[in-house]
């Protein structure tokens, strides 16, 4: 009897093994197959390292890359150039996280019916990415490193997002061999997978920083003479500024004056308020997640305080991310999170639609009102509104120290105001020198050709 108790028990067991294996799976499935469908290597919708997507298009409707029999990209060398940090190359060397993402979606995928639209031809991704302005922005940067993207801070929609240095994927160089340094980093896509010292376009941050916290700013002044003495070392600005009030030395981008401003605001709370805005945070969008920047003042001294308002010290920003901000002060102190992919069909059926979706609020209206001001003024009245005709530009230059001997790095970041073109921009000159010298004929023609598209100019 007790042998037959225990057989029971024993088949019992392996029931409930059994049924609780059944529902793992059970629940594993609903939440995991599309991944299982889209895994990397898939048979049904990869061929390589290729997306079986079909086709590949711009928001104009261009072709940028057929994926049907086999990839082939699209007819101008420019524009395969432009765009390949973000279709990627035959040899896998540089993916395209966003292709990827959708991966099920291109091939017409649900629980229920499976891959119910899948022929290798039937997918089509259609891109927010200009081509047209993606090819005119790797022109501008003109064989120099760095990064240069524009996107519309009121929908999210990514404009263009040039890497550099870049090669053409139907024309692959010998990137093993070459001993010249052209293609350094060449398989990172700068926009989104690194991070920079900001230079003085990080003066925002601290300008913001001080009009909230420290009460009667716009009224004090600074005297700049050239040097700053701090705790037996110094702060330089390559000229004398004089006496300047905050916008004066925003627009005039002195160092001194903004050491005292440091000061003013403590470290403590100049760390409050950059978590507050977000720019060491990564940013998620159509599977990819950016790099994450850095700024730590624990157990700095006054001169790290100094430097580290001014963008230098420790600080690194992500460009993504810092595009965001951007694009927050420009929305009134609430801008949105970017986007790639507008829509995905699976042959006549729209499997996947964009959505605008906004980040979390980071400032009040009125400081982000104030913030537009300075920034417009600096165009004005520094860099040149004639620049940028028929557009309202409002931007902060930057010039990155990076130590060693090395030719600083060039930054230039602001955003358009002009109600039909909600445009944030951020360029990244490697080793360009000075920023608004080197960055504003970079970004003038990319602007320009911003404004055409969103014209519907041909």
């Amino acid at each position: 009897m007790n042998r037959v108790r225990n057989r029971a028990w024993i088949m019992m067991l392996f029931l409930l093994i059994l049924v609780g294996g059944m529902c793992f799976f059970l629940a594993e499935y609903s939440m995991k197959a599309e991944q299982w469908v889209s895994f990397r290597g898939s048979p049904h919708v990869y061929r390589g390292t290729t997306a079986v997507a079909g086709t590949v298009l711009d928001r104009e409707g261009n072709v940028l890359m057929d994926t049907g029999d086999s990839r082939k990209y699209a007819e101008d060398q420019n524009l395969r150039k432009a765009m390949l940090h973000w279709l990627g190359d035959r040899q896998g060397n540089i993916n395209a996280p966003a292709l990827s993402a959708y991966a099920s979606a291109m091939v017409g995928y649900d629980s229920v019916n499976g891959l119910y639209n899948y022929t290798p031809e039937s997918g089509r991704v259609q891109l927010t990415i200009s081509g047209r302005v993606q090819a005119a922005a790797l022109k501008a940067m003109n064989g120099r490193k760095g990064t240069l993207a524009v996107y519309n801070y009121r929908t999210g929609q990514i404009l263009c997002a040039v890497s550099t240095p870049t090669y053409d994927p139907d024309n692959v160089p010998d990137i093993a061999g070459d001993t010249t340094g052209a293609y350094e980093g060449v398989y990172l896509n700068r926009f989104t997978q690194t991070t920079y010292p900001p230079g003085s376009i990080f003066k925002i941050v601290t300008a913001a920083a001080a009009l909230e916290c420290v009460d009667g700013i716009e009224d004090m002044t600074f005297t700049c003479d050239a040097h700053y003495e701090l705790q037996g070392s110094r702060v330089t600005c390559e000229q004398a500024h004089g006496t300047l009030d905050l916008k004066g030395a925003f627009a005039r981008s002195c160092n001194c004056s903004f050491a005292q401003i440091a000061l003013l605001i403590g470290s403590d709370k100049l760390m409050e308020y950059v978590e507050q805005f977000g720019i060491l945070d990564s940013v998620t969008f159509d599977g990819i997640t950016t790099a994450k920047g850095n700024f730590d003042l624990a157990g700095a001294d006054k001169v790290a305080l100094a430097w580290s308002a001014i963008g230098q010290y420790t600080d690194m920003i992500n460009p993504a991310r810092y595009l965001t901000f951007l694009g927050s002060i420009a929305g009134g102190g609430q801008g949105a999170v970017p986007y790639l992919v507008e829509s995905v069909m699976a042959g006549e059926e729209v499997t996947y639609q964009a959505q605008t979706t906004l980040e979390d609020r980071i400032m009040s209206e009125s400081l982000a009102q104030t913030l537009q001001e300075y920034l417009r003024n600096n165009v004005q009245n520094v860099y040149g509104a004639g620049n940028f005709p028929g557009l309202t530009v409002c931007a902060k230059s930057g010039t990155s120290e990076l130590g060693g001997g090395k030719k600083p790095n060039a930054m230039f970041a602001g955003f358009v105001t002009d109600e039909e073109y909600p445009l944030a921009f951020i360029v990244v000159v490697e080793n360009g020198g000075y920023g608004s010298h080197t960055c504003v004929p970079i970004l003038a023609p990319v602007l320009a050709e911003c404004k055409a598209v969103l014209d519907g100019n041909a």
